[in-house]
């Protein structure tokens, strides 16, 4: 099973890394390798993860305050956002049929 990031979440990531990055030298790099090992925890297990709905899924991520959305499909796995605990919760739910 492989990992698909949604364009967006993707998009998402990167925006973490630079605001971080601007707050702290290296801690947009240290963003984006906590991302890279939640992906991989994500990826040993997809079905370990909280259903916050139907067939969505959430892992929280220990150190900083995001949460990854994803939902398991036949062939691989697909992040539908990696959204930061103060956004508004539904501002990335028009990506759930995509």
């Amino acid at each position: 099973m492989h990992l698909i990031y949604h364009p967006e979440a993707e998009a998402e990531v990167i925006d973490a890394a630079r605001y971080y990055e601007r707050k702290v030298p290296t801690l947009g790099a240290q963003f984006l390798d906590a991302v890279d090992l939640a992906a991989s925890i994500i990826l040993e297990a997809p079905a370990r993860w909280r259903i916050v709905e139907t067939d969505l899924r959430r892992y929280l991520m220990p150190r900083f305050p995001f949460g990854i959305y994803d939902r398991i499909l036949p062939d691989h796995v697909r992040i539908l956002t990696v959204k930061h605990h103060s956004r508004h919760p539904d501002y990335w739910r028009s990506r759930r049929s995509e």
